[in-house]
């Protein structure tokens, strides 16, 4: 393991915000989702939840995520209530990037509370279905005649907004991961292609010394073009 790279997993890792997420609903034009995702990663999130467009995600372009999706879970969900309902479930309040009557400025909303950011899609917006479950609605206030922006570029703005909010509360200071899934995340990223031979085999992952390196044998899941 290259010693800088092993630093900057676990320097990244300790900075990952478990409690705060996004839910895109139905975004269909890859490169957005992508840029969304590369935002996502950019201010520590670890869980992206997503509601596909008809024809599924439609893949994560490469180039716009600069490969950001490899540092991100990606969870599924056939409708957008089931997002939001298990996000309320675990604690999370739903903030929909969504012009309203009640809407509030972007920078009002409380992001150090657990937080998931709900994004439309990109001429429908987000759903009245959705829009029924959510705890707030926010607006980014614009002074020009274009009354919206980009999903990927509203999303910058709100995670940028809750990046800054957590650092004054001190969110980034100290790993925030359990030490399971510290330990896990750990492995995956460092050693995918034993990760994903381990995970098909149904075996544990073995244990990383202090310099990334793999603690015992690993015979029974190397294979040709490893790690």
């Amino acid at each position: 393991m290259n010693p800088r790279r092993n630093r900057r997993i676990i320097e990244v890792l300790e900075r990952r915000q478990p409690d705060l997420t996004v839910i895109m609903e139905r975004v269909h034009k890859p490169h957005n989702l992508s840029a969304v995702v590369r935002s996502c990663d950019a201010v520590g999130v670890l869980d992206v939840h997503a509601v596909p467009a008809e024809g599924g995600l439609g893949g994560l372009h490469r180039d716009t995520s600069g490969g950001s999706n490899r540092w991100i879970r990606l969870h599924r969900h056939r409708e957008v209530t089931d997002a939001i309902d298990a996000l309320h479930a675990s604690g999370h309040q739903v903030v929909a990037a969504h012009p309203s009557d009640e809407a509030v400025s972007f920078r009002e909303i409380d992001y150090t509370r657990p937080t998931a950011v709900l994004l439309g899609a990109e001429l429908d917006g987000v759903s009245q279905g959705a829009l029924d479950r959510v705890d707030h609605t926010a607006v980014i206030p614009m002074a020009g005649m274009v009354q919206s922006l980009n999903v990927s570029v509203a999303a910058a703005l709100f995670l940028f907004e809750a990046q800054r909010q957590r650092e004054e509360a001190g969110a980034y200071d100290a790993c925030r991961l359990d030490s399971d899934t510290f330990q896990r995340l750990r492995f995956e990223w460092s050693w995918p292609r034993l990760a994903r031979g381990f995970r098909e085999q149904g075996l544990p992952y073995p244990a990383l010394d202090e310099d990334g390196n793999v603690l015992g044998d690993v015979t029974p899941v190397t294979r040709p073009g490893g790690d």
